[in-house]
């Protein structure tokens, strides 16, 4: 921890589904960037407040379509109840670990709701789509092929954003 601090980077760039790079972020005081493609247990919806309505978004492992009778709404939302409980469950020992190291109290959500960008592997072609907030950027997913990225990408994009002087971590 002494070399981050000393270091001074601009930005945490991490994927929020193991929550230690937001608690770096955190206590070093950098804007963090999220890199990920969901949460398991839909936290991100809530963390950026995103509508997602399981009356008409269908949820993982349900395989419903869009276009739902009311059982299978009714079933969409005994699946997504619960998450709840896997958030909790899945969270809790993060959720210590923060208040310990930041010395005060706080939450996995608290945590996520800090995010400066997220850059979300979403592609629309396969997924549902949703509202979504200003800093959210979808950046497709594994359908994407390799190629240079020129000067003007993603990332250059986001070291400028931040003013990134000594780099990003």
């Amino acid at each position: 921890m002494r070399y981050l601090e000393e270091t001074k980077f601009d930005v945490v760039f991490t994927d929020p589904v193991i929550p230690c790079g937001q608690i770096v972020a955190e206590h070093l005081s950098v804007p963090s960037v999220y890199f990920l493609r969901g949460i398991p247990c839909g936290i991100d919806f809530e963390a950026t407040q995103c509508p997602n309505p399981p009356s008409y978004v269908p949820r993982v492992f349900t395989e419903h379509t869009d276009h739902m009778s009311f059982l299978q709404r009714v079933k969409n939302l005994v699946f997504d109840v619960q998450n709840f409980f896997l958030c909790d469950f899945m969270y809790q020992p993060y959720t210590k670990l923060a208040s310990e190291f930041l010395q005060r109290d706080v939450t996995v959500l608290d945590l996520l709701r800090k995010a400066s960008v997220w850059l979300l592997r979403l592609d629309f072609v396969l997924d549902y789509p949703r509202p979504l907030m200003p800093n959210i950027i979808l950046i497709g997913g594994v359908n994407c092929a390799h190629k240079e990225l020129p000067q003007s990408g993603i990332i250059h994009t986001a070291w400028h954003l931040f003013g990134a002087e000594s780099g990003i971590f």
